[in-house]
């Protein structure tokens, strides 16, 4: 008779997000055993908005501190280089291979194809130069010398929601059959309770960019829902459910959706 696996310890599920979604050593995971791993990692996905908070604050920090010696211009894309560095350039790889698979796949064999294919292709290119440019962009109108308070918050708040955008996802969109990475490995798992969770940890930051911009957290809110509901109906056609790529190209969606809303609304520099 085989022995019962040991129980998942209450710190593994957020050390397993934060080694997740960032570089960050965590050598105190090597003491978990392999179905400790599977198991921690479906507890793990509801602590992504709070990694993603710890980024976000990471990257507001270097783009506050550098824009008081260099150039604005210049402070947005070193802080966007810190946090390249931070992430492993996690969700910018995956906005590249969805471009290039749905650009350029006309089949789903072709679209699976495609997005494995390490290589970077025109489509995958263009996208994710635009998507780096437009945030780049949102990040420099942001009020960094009249209200660095409220870029501060917005900036972190965007990099929660994209995390928390991956929750919600997750519990919306079915893994596809051929599926690869977090979505096929957990995405069945989500539950729920995984979604209650990931709500509790994006909490903190929506509601503080909430108290400073209200207005702006709840075009948020709306556009990305309209968002996941393309998303899955276009997923769900072409390929049958979500893969890793696909969830990262949802997460930096996210952040381009809460900057635009927080510029559009009026309180860009």
């Amino acid at each position: 008779m085989n022995p019962a696996p040991s129980p998942v310890p209450p710190w593994a599920p957020p050390l397993l997000a934060l080694q997740f979604l960032t570089r960050v050593p965590v050598p105190v995971l090597d003491r978990l055993e392999g179905p400790q791993v599977q198991a921690g990692l479906v507890r793990a996905v509801g602590w992504f908005p709070l990694v993603g908070t710890l980024i976000g604050m990471v990257t507001a920090g270097a783009v506050l501190g550098l824009a008081q010696f260099l150039p604005l211009a210049v402070a947005v894309i070193i802080a966007l280089m810190i946090e390249a560095r931070l992430t492993g350039a996690f969700h910018e790889d995956a906005v590249a291979d969805f471009c290039d698979a749905f650009g350029g796949g006309y089949t789903t064999e072709d679209v699976r194809r495609i997005m494995k294919d390490s290589r970077i292709g025109s489509y995958g290119a263009l996208g994710l130069g635009l998507a780096v440019a437009l945030r780049a962009v949102l990040l420099m109108s942001l009020p960094v010398a009249d209200d660095p308070l409220l870029t501060a918050a917005a900036i972190v708040a965007s990099a929660c929601f994209a995390r928390a955008l991956v929750v919600a996802a997750m519990a919306l969109i079915a893994p596809a059959p051929a599926g690869t990475g977090l979505a096929k490995d957990i995405g069945n798992a989500v539950t729920a309770r995984t979604v209650v969770m990931g709500a509790m940890t994006a909490f903190p930051a929506l509601a503080a960019f909430a108290f400073l911009d209200g207005r702006a957290l709840l075009a948020t809110v709306l556009a990305g829902g309209i968002f996941l509901i393309w998303l899955r109906g276009m997923l769900l056609r072409r390929i049958g459910g979500t893969t890793g790529d696909c969830l990262g190209f949802g997460a930096y969606t996210g952040q381009l959706i809460l900057l635009l809303a927080a510029v559009a609304l009026g309180h860009g520099g």
